[in-house]
């Protein structure tokens, strides 16, 4: 670092003149430092869901969420609607896009599905 130039103003260092292979060295600690910091911060933000490509595809074509995700887990509309406690019927209507379901309904597919209930809202 003895390379490195001060140029004062009033007698207080002002600027810094570094060589570029320095200063290169310096901005790839820099840029490590950040992208460290902003894993750290997603890792901590992460709530473990994990959106598998067949729902997403499914759901980019139009398919009902919770038609693609009950697809995905390899369930019945049979079985989701005993294990959420709705009728078969009111969870197909929802399927078609025929009902919305209020935010209790979509509490209890999303239970029943196993996923959060954000998993289940119609983009």
């Amino acid at each position: 670092m003895s390379n490195v130039q001060v140029i004062e103003k009033n007698g207080k260092p002002e600027y810094y003149v570094v060589p570029a292979a320095l200063w290169n060295k310096v901005r790839a600690a820099a840029e490590d430092a950040e992208d460290a910091a902003a894993f750290d911060a997603a890792a901590a933000a992460d709530d473990g869901t994990r959106i598998p490509a067949a729902v997403a595809f499914a759901i980019a074509d139009g398919v009902h969420p919770v038609r693609a995700w009950r697809e995905q887990r390899g369930l019945s509309q049979d079985s989701v609607a005993l294990t959420s406690g709705l009728s078969k019927p009111f969870v197909s209507q929802i399927e078609s896009g025929k009902r919305a379901g209020t935010i209790t309904t979509l509490k209890k597919l999303a239970a029943a599905l196993d996923v959060p209930v954000g998993a289940l809202t119609v983009p």
